[in-house]
């Protein structure tokens, strides 16, 4: 078997590759949308098919590269059926198993941090998403989490296995990759020996955690399998009214919406082929030529402004605002950030 253990470090969620070293077919478990590039050049890099991509809940601090992964490579999306995300093309129940190759992933139902957790069993390891953290649990406390569910769930569904079986989390904060089922049963700060049932929803309910920074984004995108919505409705969303200004739009959603822009870089021509190169997409109307080009463009079209940095750009995004165009958005950072972030570009001249 093929296994990769990959990390999001500004959430610090596990993604984890599994796959067969002769049919070449792989499963990714609990993608991040910001790392989907990161992911498909390992995939590729490797010479492998994505199958499958799995979730082990709905998650509340990331959103899900699943419905991003599928139209890019094809694979399939699947989560338990009570997670309520009709994008899923597969909805699992406990039992239900998927293969690729010969690596066959057996899902286990253990509900508790919310109401859709299942933990994938595949051969000696197991993947506990937030049921089951190194020394700890996930909350309780929202997405129909109950403290007592997750006990059992733990005692019951995780620790009846056997001993040596691997325990792969969906986080860590302190640094640790793995843990085993033998050590949470001795060792686990909140489930472990020594804490009972009742102990452990006391302590539970004693808990005050802020919620999550990303749980409005999130979980309403995860029930998409982490895809927008319809993007002419999400841009029209964050559109401003005419005289007030613009928005900035970071590269990662610029680039997810594309079809649904009229994108216009304001950079000099011989920039357009320099280092940074340019969006496929973008039309070219340097700085200056902007007051006369934008009577030749639509008012009410979701209009992208773009530059080197974002300054520029949100001079003309300012212009267009107040020439009556509402539905005006600025990249932010410029081509500087869209690079940084790894989206494509062409024409880029790299000195080689």
């Amino acid at each position: 078997m093929i296994f990769v253990q990959l990390t999001d470090p500004e959430t610090s969620t596990f993604t984890y590759l599994l796959a067969d070293a002769e049919s070449r077919e792989a499963i990714l478990i609990d993608p991040v949308l910001e790392q989907v590039d990161r992911d498909v050049a390992l995939l590729e890099r490797l010479g492998l098919r994505l199958r499958y991509t799995l979730e082990t809940h709905v998650h509340a601090d990331h959103v899900s590269g699943g419905g991003r992964l599928r139209e890019r490579l094809g694979s399939l999306t699947a989560m338990h059926a009570s997670g309520g995300a009709e994008c899923a093309d597969i909805k699992l129940q406990d039992g239900d198993s998927l293969a690729v190759g010969k690596v066959v992933l057996q899902a286990r139902y253990t509900p508790g941090h919310t109401s859709s957790c299942t933990s994938y069993v595949a051969g000696d390891r197991v993947f506990t998403g937030d049921t089951l953290l190194i020394g700890g649990c996930g909350r309780t406390d929202f997405q129909q989490g109950d403290a007592a569910t997750l006990y059992d769930s733990v005692h019951q569904r995780l620790f009846s296995l056997p001993d040596n079986t691997l325990v792969f989390p969906g986080h860590d904060y302190r640094g640790n990759l793995a843990s085993t089922i033998g050590w949470e049963k001795a060792h686990n700060a909140r489930l472990g020996a020594g804490r009972d049932r009742d102990a452990f929803v006391q302590l539970m309910g004693e808990l005050k955690l802020p919620q999550p920074k990303k749980i409005q984004e999130a979980v309403p995108a995860n029930l998409r399998c982490g895809l927008p919505q319809d993007p002419e409705q999400a841009l029209v969303a964050l559109s401003v009214d005419a005289g007030v200004g613009y928005r900035d739009l970071a590269p990662e959603k610029a680039h997810a919406w594309l079809g649904a822009l009229q994108v216009i870089d304001v950079r000099e021509p011989e920039e357009l082929v320099g280092p940074l190169g340019r969006i496929a997409e973008a039309q070219s109307a340097p700085l200056a030529t902007v007051p006369q080009a934008l009577a030749g463009w639509d008012k009410d079209a979701l209009t992208l402004m773009v530059c080197r940095s974002g300054g520029r750009s949100g001079r003309a995004a300012e212009l267009l605002a107040r020439s009556g165009f509402v539905r005006v958005f600025n990249l932010q950072g410029g081509m500087l950030a869209w690079n940084a972030a790894q989206l494509p570009v062409v024409d880029a001249d790299l000195g080689v």
